[in-house]
């Protein structure tokens, strides 16, 4: 059982440790000591079968010659925090997790890049483990993880990407495995959300939105772009925009007519300034009640740019004045300790804008801060 600050009667038994510990740091401490190592093994064990044990002089003979795991870091083909590659996508209800990108910036209206986010991500997050420290969770030993690769986008064809996107995502969530999203534009949040809708039975779908742009206009340069997902989303019967609720919105790129739509539709909107002066706790449980009433599921869209412009270089339409990282972060761990969600995206992550990696980086730690909030709260894996 692991710590988690919001509900202390849930501390993990552990070791008896010295006073100088930080409260947070003393529970983590205490949550190793009762993680198992049993997957470790098995990889260690696969690796030295695959990749044939290492060359006599290495003294530690859980390397393999070839490269067949986590380590290192800076070695093997990315994927996904180097999850197995699931090349027959039947088999994605195999797995607890199923990581897909969408590799596509048709949709975008200034600063292209986004088609490459998938790759950035993959790429970067070979710099993390599994293992999170503050949370006190083992991704390996939780849960299992494979990427299925990219959808077949098909550029300067918004329209028939769409179609792509949603019937790989509709794959996913039908075979009970957690779609997480590598954006791409955010154009795909139409698609993603319209891929999951169909499947709770004509139960309600909420939208929890990161974000510094509205993106509920009907159209922008006469198409649907990347500044709509949620006018088409929120047309979907069963996503009603009551439950759409969007966190960080502000800044000098909101366009009036999305604002217009907002207001029309009934959707929330908490501004960077709402969010931090309210406090980051009961900001995300308004965001919950507003997602949740009613609905049987929630999707998570996350765009990068509702961190402030010096975090996330690497976007599209970077805007001073977002959030800290460690807002963003406590946000989602409170989203994602409180109920299952259906699935996550995140997106406008564009490699070719960015510096040192760091908005890739961002991407990277949302996602595995929520699998590692649903691993915690006992939501994942969901066959359990």
């Amino acid at each position: 059982m692991h710590f988690h600050p919001r509900r202390p009667d849930q501390t993990p038994d552990g070791p008896q440790l010295h006073d100088d510990y930080g409260p947070e740091a003393a529970y983590a401490v205490r949550a190793e000591a009762g993680l198992p190592t049993t997957k470790w093994e098995e990889e260690v064990a696969r690796g030295l079968e695959l990749g044939l044990p290492g060359a006599d002089s290495i003294v530690d003979k859980r390397i393999p010659t070839f490269s067949r795991g986590e380590l290192p870091h800076f070695a093997g083909i990315n994927t996904f925090l180097k999850a197995p590659y699931v090349e027959d996508v039947r088999r994605c209800g195999e797995y607890d997790v199923a990581v897909l990108g969408a590799p596509f910036d048709g949709g975008t209206t200034y600063r292209s890049g986004t088609r490459f986010g998938p790759q950035g991500i993959r790429k970067i997050s070979a710099l993390y483990g599994p293992y999170s420290f503050e949370l006190g969770v083992d991704l390996r030993e939780s849960i299992t993880i494979g990427d299925l690769g990219d959808v077949f986008t098909i550029p300067g064809n918004i329209e028939k990407t769409f179609d792509q996107i949603t019937k790989a995502v509709s794959h996913v969530y039908a075979s009970g495995a957690f779609p997480v999203v590598l954006g791409g534009d955010h154009s795909i949040g139409y698609p993603t959300v319209r891929g999951v809708a169909p499947h709770l039975n004509g139960g309600n779908l909420g939208i929890i939105h990161f974000d510094r742009h509205v993106d509920t206009q009907e159209t922008d340069l006469d198409e649907r772009m990347h500044t709509t997902p949620w006018f088409h989303a929120t047309d979907i019967p069963n996503v009603p925009p009551k439950n759409l609720v969007q966190i960080g919105i502000g800044g000098w790129q909101a366009p009036r007519p999305g604002v217009k739509v907002g207001r029309e539709r009934g959707t929330t909107i908490m501004t960077v300034t709402d969010c931090v002066e309210m406090g980051i706790e009961e900001a995300a449980q308004r965001a919950l009640d507003v997602a949740w009433d009613g609905a049987d599921a929630v999707w998570l869209s996350f765009d990068v740019d509702c961190l402030d412009a010096a975090f996330v270089p690497g976007t599209g339409w970077p805007e001073p004045g977002g959030f800290l990282p460690r807002e963003v972060l406590k946000f989602i761990q409170i989203i994602a300790d409180a109920r299952p969600l259906a699935g996550i995206e995140v997106v406008e992550c564009s490699p070719p804008s960015d510096n040192a990696e760091i908005t890739s980086l961002i991407a990277t730690r949302v996602i595995c801060d929520t699998l590692g909030c649903l691993v915690r709260s006992g939501h994942l894996p969901r066959r359990s």
